[in-house]
C-alpha cells in the first residue's frame, strides 16, 4: 500500500485555513485526502483527480466515509481548470507511487518482470515499449541524459538500438539485460536500470511538461487567499516548482526552503528521504 509522505507538514500548511473547496490533483490511494478531509470538516467540495484509473477505484473504497463531498475525476492535474475553480487549497504529490511500482503488470519496476508499459493513464497511447522500440538513437540518448541524468546515456541508447534489431524489447527484464553490460552497478550500489527506467517513465507520462502546465493551472484555479502545496521527489521537478513560484507574481512563497521529512519518517518510509514540499498563497488575481 502506498504510504503518503510529509502528512503532518502538509496539515500544518493548511492549518487555520477555511477550505470550502479543495483539490487533490494526484489522489493516489487517497492517503493525503483522508487526512485533509478529517482535519477540515468545513470542506464542502473535494475534487479528487488522478489519471490512474486503478488508483481512483481504490481511493473510492478508502474514502467511502466522505463520498458525498468528493467528486472523482479521471484526468491529469494539468487539466484541472476544466473541472474546478475558486479553490481554497490544492495539493500536488508529483511522481510515481509505490502502488504503481509494486504492480508488475504496470511495468514501472526494473526488479519485477512485466510488460514495458509505465503509463500512469492506462488509456494513453504511448507506452515505454513504443518509446524503446521506435525512438531513434539520438532521441533516446537525449531522454536518458535530460530526464535520467544518466552518465552513460550514449552507450545506453546505442545498446538498445542494437538489441532491438534482433528482436523487439517488450518486457522490463529484457531491457534490464540489455542495459546491464553497458551501465553496470554504481559505487552507491544503484541498479544499472534505475536512471533509464526513470527517464522512460518521465517521457511516457510527459511528467515535466505536465508539472509546468499543472502549476499554472493550479494558480489559475486558486481563490485569493488559497494555498498550493507541491511535493516533489526529484531535483528536476523541484527546480521547476522553485522557479515557477519565484516567477509567479500572483503568489507569495510560504516556504523559503523546501520542507523535508524528519529522521523518524525517513526511517519508517525510505521513499520520504527525497521528498521536498513547497507552498505558496495566492495574493491577488494576476
Amino acid at each position: 500500500m502506498h504510504q503518503p509522505v510529509l502528512c503532518e507538514e502538509i496539515l500544518s500548511l493548511f492549518e487555520g485555513c477555511q477550505l470550502q473547496a479543495f483539490v487533490d490533483g494526484t489522489l493516489g490511494a487517497g492517503g493525503h485526502a483522508a487526512l485533509i478531509l478529517a482535519a477540515h470538516p468545513e470542506i464542502e467540495r473535494f475534487y479528487a483527480l488522478d489519471r490512474d484509473q486503478t488508483a481512483l477505484a481504490l481511493a473510492k473504497e478508502n474514502l467511502s466515509a466522505s463520498l458525498p463531498k468528493i467528486t472523482f475525476i479521471h484526468t491529469p492535474y494539468a487539466d484541472m481548470s476544466q473541472y474546478v475553480s475558486d479553490c481554497n487549497g490544492i495539493l500536488l504529490d508529483i511522481g510515481v507511487s509505490s502502488m504503481q511500482l509494486d504492480q508488475p503488470d504496470r511495468g514501472f519496476s526494473f526488479y519485477k518482470e512485466g510488460p514495458l508499459d509505465m503509463r500512469m493513464d492506462q488509456t494513453a497511447r504511448v507506452d515505454a515499449k513504443f518509446v524503446v522500440n521506435t525512438y531513434n538513437e539520438k532521441r533516446l540518448g537525449e531522454i536518458f541524459r535530460d530526464y535520467g541524468e544518466e552518465r552513460r546515456w550514449r552507450a545506453a541508447a546505442q545498446q538498445i538500438c542494437t538489441a532491438r534489431k534482433k528482436e523487439p524489447i517488450e518486457t522490463t527484464q529484457q531491457l534490464v539485460k540489455v542495459l546491464t553490460p553497458v551501465i553496470g552497478w554504481s559505487r552507491k550500489h544503484l541498479h544499472p536500470a534505475t536512471r533509464i527506467f526513470q527517464a522512460l517513465r518521465m517521457e511516457v507520462n510527459q511528467e515535466l511538461q505536465q508539472l509546468e502546465q499543472g502549476l499554472a493551472e493550479a494558480v489559475k484555479c486558486l481563490a485569493v487567499g488559497g494555498r498550493l502545496a507541491v511535493i516533489t521527489f526529484h531535483s528536476l521537478e523541484d527546480r521547476i516548482v522553485k522557479h515557477f513560484f519565484k516567477q509567479e507574481k500572483s503568489v507569495k512563497i510560504l516556504t523559503k526552503k523546501p520542507i523535508t521529512a524528519g529522521v523518524g519518517e525517513q526511517r519508517k518510509n525510505p521513499r520520504s528521504r527525497s521528498a521536498k514540499l513547497r507552498c505558496v498563497e495566492k495574493c491577488h488575481v494576476d
